[in-house]
């Protein structure tokens, strides 16, 4: 079965509350996320955060639709689980650091089972080119929307 499980990192200068403004407002996360192609939000918390999402990803090689539940512990972590959809299964976060100094670390993880048909058509070197696609460029794509 062709998993996808890793996670990437990179330092940012702006301080954590203004990455965690960032990351928190899932609503947003197409305009900085390449592969995102909608987000619509279908509940809400009490502060207006996503609770419950349905998302399009553009995989290069398929479109893939689900709903995501999405959990906050401010201002260092915001979590994701699918809970309907094309995947067998999906989970992700975005974990934040202070480093001090008005920088900070942002980690993000994801863990793919695409199950069913899907899994024929993921090879170790596709597996590559998403896990480059999925994981690596995310935390490249944070630094440069919270640095400009």
């Amino acid at each position: 079965m062709a998993k996808l499980s890793d996670n990437a990192s990179t330092d940012i200068d702006p301080p954590i509350d203004a990455v965690w403004a960032i990351v928190s407002d899932v609503a947003r996360w197409p305009e900085w996320q390449d592969t995102l192609g909608s987000i619509d939000v279908l509940e809400q918390d009490a502060e207006g955060r996503a609770t419950l999402c349905a998302i399009e990803i553009d995989a290069g090689m398929m479109k893939i639709k689900m709903k995501l539940a999405c959990a906050y512990t401010a201002p260092t972590r915001v979590s994701f689980q699918r809970v309907s959809g094309d995947l067998s299964g999906l989970s992700g976060s975005w974990q934040l650091e202070d480093l001090g100094d008005g920088r900070t670390r942002a980690t993000y993880q994801l863990d793919v089972n695409p199950g069913g048909v899907l899994n024929f058509f993921l090879n170790e070197e596709r597996v590559g080119k998403l896990r480059e696609t999925l994981v690596d460029a995310r935390p490249a794509e944070l630094k440069a929307r919270a640095e400009s």
